[in-house]
């Protein structure tokens, strides 16, 4: 005689669902990339360097369990995050692998923390420095990106425009850049360009999606 499965199994059975819906490099990357905000299946393979057929199998994963969902837009299928949850779910993967797996701390210390011998910035200091007019934060992510949401008050200048931008940026302030995420090169970029033209400039903690996550203030074009 089979014994019936109790309810708190068939629950932990559902939650198993959903992370191993998201136990995949790719579809880490992918969540990553919808936390800037929505995009099409192209626009996320674009993002992620993922081809399209890869992109959209393991978005359907995702959206099976429930992570991600979808609407259409004409031809397109677009994308977006089904839970404001999910941004500290991978920030707290990111932590925890960080605090106990030596070989992330060993390529997090190799291949980012050389790149940058200043301490970033913290998002309890940006706040205090941007309402002292200490600072002006600069979002080096893709201007589509940007329009999607950002940090209240900072400029968009996309890394790849930044060299053609530098009036923009005022001299008697610290530059503060920003982009995707701890481990996102763009603003380790855009700080070193800077620092090499003179500016006073260090790199937010991690990005977007984190500083949107701990309810801090954004906007949207």
């Amino acid at each position: 005689m089979s014994v019936p499965i109790s309810p708190k199994k068939k629950l932990y059975e559902h939650f198993a669902k959903v992370a191993k819906s998201m136990a995949s490099p790719s579809r880490l990357e992918l969540l990553e990339a919808l936390a800037q905000g929505e995009r099409s299946v192209e626009g996320l393979a674009n993002a992620t360097g993922i081809p399209v057929a890869n992109t959209s199998h393991h978005l359907q994963i995702l959206r099976d369990s429930g992570v991600v969902q979808s609407r259409k837009e004409g031809l397109q299928v677009i994308y977006s995050l089904n839970d404001s949850e999910i941004p500290n779910i991978l920030s707290g993967l990111r932590r925890l692998a960080e605090r106990h797996l030596a070989e992330v701390e060993r390529i997090v210390r190799e291949n980012f923390d050389r790149l940058d011998d200043l301490k970033p910035v913290k998002r309890e200091e940006l706040l205090q420095l941007v309402s002292s007019g200490e600072a002006v934060v600069v979002d080096v992510r893709p201007a589509g990106e940007y329009q999607a949401g950002h940090i209240a008050g900072a400029i968009s200048i996309p890394l790849d425009s930044l060299s053609k931008h530098l009036a923009k940026l005022p001299t008697n302030q610290e530059v503060v850049a920003y982009c995707r995420g701890p481990y996102c090169m763009f603003a380790y970029e855009a700080v070193s360009q800077l620092r090499s033209q003179g500016y006073k400039a260090r790199r937010l903690e991690d990005g977007y999606p984190e500083w949107k996550a701990d309810l801090l203030p954004v906007e949207k074009n």
